[in-house]
């Protein structure tokens, strides 16, 4: 079974949530340049992985497109995947971060 959050913020910036996330969980992000995604930040942990995502992201225009237009009014995404099991303490220590609303939750 794979679980899925989203997470977002209006309150950071995708760096000032990945510093804060690191602070908070002991993870190491590294930062990634997708073409489709834009710039995004990753760590991975041996439960799962977080992603840290800018919503607004390059598209091919030349104007931003959302990365989830379902949630527009968050600027920044925090996207958890876990594997084999949910981790309630990972959430928990992540609702405790200000600015930080949880969105979605997905399993599969």
């Amino acid at each position: 079974m794979t679980d899925h959050h989203t997470y977002g913020t209006s309150t950071h910036t995708a760096d000032e949530l990945a510093w804060l996330v690191s602070d908070r969980l002991g993870l190491v992000f590294t930062e990634r340049d997708s073409d489709y995604r834009g710039v995004y930040h990753l760590a991975s942990s041996p439960n799962g992985r977080i992603e840290i995502q800018p919503n607004p992201i390059p598209g091919d225009d030349g104007e931003d497109d959302l990365y989830a237009p379902e949630h527009s009014s968050a600027q920044v995404l925090l996207l958890t995947t876990t594997t084999p099991t949910p981790d309630p303490a990972l959430h928990a220590r992540l609702g405790s971060l200000e600015g930080l609303i949880h969105l979605n939750h997905e399993t599969a």
